[in-house]
């Protein structure tokens, strides 16, 4: 029987949370690196047993984890044994420099700042980890302030793609109330060298030349709070999302607004409909039917909790436009919590399970596609992060 292993990654530590393909009782673990803030955790698709995973901290910095063993035993790759203790100043664990070579790197030199004016890049700290779809040893990582980095070492080395920030519109981009963090990497299965980021708050970008030169794909956008609502960025991407079996097909959820495009990201359509509210973080698409969508309206940019307290997830099976409210086996009253960008997956199985975590600390599944939902855990500390790997 096929099993299911949930990564989470909270404010406090990592967890792992396994079940069988019935996806109805679980064995949890961890917390692993307890204390640390675990922005992201992902799995090779290539080599399950891999796992990479950003531990930040704001005295120690960044580091980074992986296991080669499905999360029994972890190991910070390419750093020496005596060396793996977090230290003060963090010069060893963090491996995230900037390209400066004269080529390609010495210009980028700042970006906007809240006031206007313009601000030194600064390396805070990874947001999200996208292993290769063919390659255990090659892995992104999107990190704030907003650069994509590219190992192919398994992680012990660390090069910027500098094409990106590279690109004229850089020195324009300002961050968002939550940092200018490159939050989104989806990597096309049809086309290796087309891949997908977003960052908050400059949008969406692609390449199609394995990340030599970017292009803003933000056409169709609309964001009243910036100066020019139609801009080509500046733009507040929160998350997007694809199913692997239409590469073309690409969800978004924007600060507000939920929105489609169906030739790569160079036309967006808003497919918001009968959204309660538009506002909110997480989007994901069902693995078995690329038209079923799912989202977690949030109230609004400043309340972030769902609407009279109640938590719901939304669905489409049509790809938009026409939302059904999901809340079998979810909270009816009283809940005040947000679900981040990152803290919703889902799997491989048929049906579909579809997996979020929230700030409160529960982790939800729905074995059924969205029809019902259920508490794995109630109590983590705040989730950031859950990613999901279907396992043989």
């Amino acid at each position: 029987m096929s099993q299911v292993r949930v990564l989470v990654g909270t404010k406090k530590g990592a967890f792992v949370l396994t079940s069988d393909g019935k996806r109805d009782k679980w064995d949890v673990s961890g917390p692993f690196f307890a204390g640390w803030e675990i922005y992201h955790m992902k799995g090779s698709p290539v080599d399950p047993e891999r796992i990479y995973v950003s531990q930040t901290s704001g005295w120690f910095g960044q580091l980074l984890q992986a296991s080669t063993d499905g999360g029994k035993t972890w190991f910070q790759p390419g750093v020496k044994a005596e060396d793996a203790t977090p230290q003060w100043p963090p010069v060893k664990s963090n491996r995230f420099t900037y390209d400066q070579s004269p080529e390609t790197g010495k210009p980028l030199t700042t970006h906007q700042w809240y006031d206007g004016t313009q601000h030194p890049w600064e390396f805070k700290r990874v947001w999200h980890l996208e292993p290769s779809l063919t390659d255990p040893n090659t892995v992104y990582a999107g990190v704030e302030d907003a650069a994509i980095f590219k190992s192919t070492d398994g992680g012990e080395s660390w090069h910027e793609m500098p094409g990106l920030r590279g690109h004229g519109t850089g020195p324009d981009w300002q961050p968002g109330a939550g940092g200018m963090c490159l939050h989104s990497i989806i990597l096309d299965p049809s086309n290796p060298e087309r891949i997908f980021i977003a960052i908050s708050a400059a949008g969406a970008f692609r390449t199609d030349d394995g990340g030599k030169t970017w292009k803003p794909i933000n056409k169709g956008l609309y964001s009243k709070y910036i100066p020019n609502p139609t801009a080509e960025i500046g733009h507040c991407v929160h998350h997007i999302a694809m199913n692997p079996k239409r590469p073309g097909t690409l969800f978004m959820q924007k600060h507000w607004d939920v929105m489609r495009s169906d030739d790569a990201g160079d036309n967006w359509t808003k497919i918001s409909g009968n959204l309660p509210t538009d506002f909110g973080f997480v989007i994901d698409v069902n693995t078995n039917e690329p038209e079923t969508v799912y989202v977690v309206p949030i109230k609004s940019d400043s309340e972030h909790f769902p609407l009279d307290g109640k938590l719901r997830v939304y669905r489409s099976k049509r790809g938009g436009n026409e939302w059904e409210e999901l809340a079998k086996g979810l909270p009816e009253k009283d809940c005040y919590v947000n679900v981040l960008r990152d803290a919703m997956a889902v799997d491989k199985l048929d049906k579909c399970g579809v997996y979020f975590g929230t700030t409160g600390g529960q982790v939800y599944v729905s074995p059924d596609g969205g029809d019902s939902w259920k508490a794995i855990v109630h109590d983590l500390p705040a989730v950031l992060s859950v990613e999901v790997q279907t396992l043989a």
